[in-house]
């Protein structure tokens, strides 16, 4: 699964200039690939990002897995401070001792 990242490189915002850095900051130090979508290229990009995210008035960044919605700059600080990175962006489980984080059993054991 491909976690995708809507931002923009055509902000006056020095919020989401901010936001967008952080977040780019936190997916490279853990390691997380990503992509990056531009809704600045196109209207379409912006109308489509907003579509997914189920909000009208959507603005970057926003998270997926895919096309499946993770949330926004908010719900991924919060994840940050819970350190829920990787279950916020609906990565593949981790498994650990005898049991995945999704409760199931972990055949390798380990």
């Amino acid at each position: 699964m491909s976690v995708k990242v809507y931002y923009t490189t055509v902000t006056a915002s020095r919020t989401v200039k901010s936001q967008q850095a952080e977040v780019i900051r936190i997916l490279e130090s853990k390691s997380i690939r990503y992509e990056l979508i531009d809704i600045s290229v196109g209207g379409e990009l912006r109308d489509k990002m907003r579509s997914k995210a189920g909000d009208p008035a959507a603005a970057p960044p926003q998270f997926f897995n895919e096309d499946q919605y993770c949330g926004n700059y908010e719900m991924f600080s919060e994840a940050v401070e819970a350190d829920t990175v990787e279950q916020f962006l609906k990565l593949a489980s981790l498994c650990m001792l005898d049991y995945c984080y999704e409760g199931t059993p972990n055949p390798e054991g380990i």
